[in-house]
């Protein structure tokens, strides 16, 4: 992983994430803006997917379980699919509010991944 990367995408994920939750409970049902804001958190994990491939072959591995990497990263790029999916399944401020909760849950398995990828000894 590269670091300047991963704090962009915490930074957006933890932006996204507050943002939906503000908005939930405010009240506000699921809009273009909030699914719009996890939507480009999902893109960066799309990239980060393309970053994941490339940079053991570039000369960059992992030095934690390479397992467990892809397994929060896998998880990580579902779950604004899904929440997404419920979003406009069941428009409430609720499902606003589970948005955020998804956004902030990303920057957290962001940030594990990062120490995954540098930190640990495998």
């Amino acid at each position: 992983m590269i670091l300047w990367f991963t704090v962009v995408q915490i930074s957006v994920a933890c932006a996204s994430g507050l943002f939906c939750l503000i908005a939930g409970l405010a009240g506000r049902r699921p809009s273009d803006w909030t699914v719009g804001s996890l939507a480009l958190v999902e893109l960066l994990l799309v990239a980060q997917v393309i970053v994941a491939i490339v940079a053991p072959l570039a000369g960059n591995p992992p030095t934690g379980d390479l397992l467990e990497y892809w397994v929060y990263l896998i998880s990580a790029v579902l779950l604004p699919l899904g929440g997404v999916a419920w979003a406009l399944l069941e428009r409430s401020r609720w499902s606003t509010v589970i948005l955020g909760v998804i956004g902030l849950s990303l920057a957290i398995m962001l940030w594990r991944m990062q120490v995954i990828w540098t930190v640990q000894l495998a």
